[in-house]
């Protein structure tokens, strides 16, 4: 009976799971329809549910908005080292072109779909009044964080393997540059998305790159020294 009973709770679970995709899915489709401002009531009418249907799934406006940025997060993620991968085994590539492909890719996101980038990154939807049908789960970890750090230790990798085949030890310095890169690049990303001024994702990347690798190439000597 128990193994009965196993059998059935895990069938119900993926469904849950999902119908929690399903949501996710219909959620991001609202987004790309009305704006990084969407409200539950788009988002339940793309479901074509209920408001209170995707509170059952969610808990809040939080667990959707989580749910939504960990979806984003996984694609965005996977295109940055599929792109730094790629860049740093190529023939003419190397770790200046991997760094160029991971901030490209970066932009590629906000190019193709800015108000879902909008909506992840500034946070509109838990600014609205709450409509909890329940009450609120556990707070996780703050996914964009959560991404931030990981593309600044991905980061963090390619300097510290640059830096080693020009004989240059990186010690502990690779880590806060890592993160400074994605800090600048998120900064100007956010920037360009507001007052675009006609510069193309391409010259924004060459830009962003110049003044990384510029500023990297400069401080690697000292980096020799530190470590003598």
């Amino acid at each position: 009976m128990k193994t009965a009973r196993d059998r059935r709770d895990s069938r119900w679970d993926a469904h849950r799971e999902q119908r929690r995709a399903q949501l996710v899915g219909a959620a991001i489709g609202a987004i790309r329809r009305h704006g990084a401002g969407v409200g539950m009531d788009d988002v339940a009418a793309a479901a074509e549910t209920s408001k209170t249907v995707v509170y059952r799934h969610f808990g809040d406006r939080s667990g959707l908005y989580t749910a939504v940025c960990e979806s984003v997060a996984a694609v965005l993620l996977g295109e940055i080292r599929s792109a730094t991968i790629e860049a740093m085994g190529a023939p003419d590539g190397g770790p200046r072109a991997a760094v160029s492909a991971g901030i490209d890719a970066y932009l590629r996101l906000i190019e193709s779909d800015p108000e879902l980038y909008r909506f992840v990154v500034h946070r509109p939807l838990l600014t609205q009044p709450t409509g909890s049908r329940t009450a609120s789960p556990p707070q996780s970890a703050d996914p964009v964080n959560d991404l931030v750090t990981v593309i600044g230790d991905e980061i963090a990798t390619v300097i510290g393997d640059r830096l080693r085949s020009t004989g240059n030890e990186p010690g502990d310095a690779a880590r806060p540059w890592g993160h400074a890169i994605v800090g600048l690049v998120r900064g100007a990303a956010d920037d360009w998305l507001i007052r675009p001024n006609g510069m193309t994702r391409e010259r924004l990347a060459t830009h962003l790159t110049d003044l990384a690798w510029s500023g990297l190439s400069g401080l690697a000597p000292h980096v020799q020294e530190d470590h003598a």
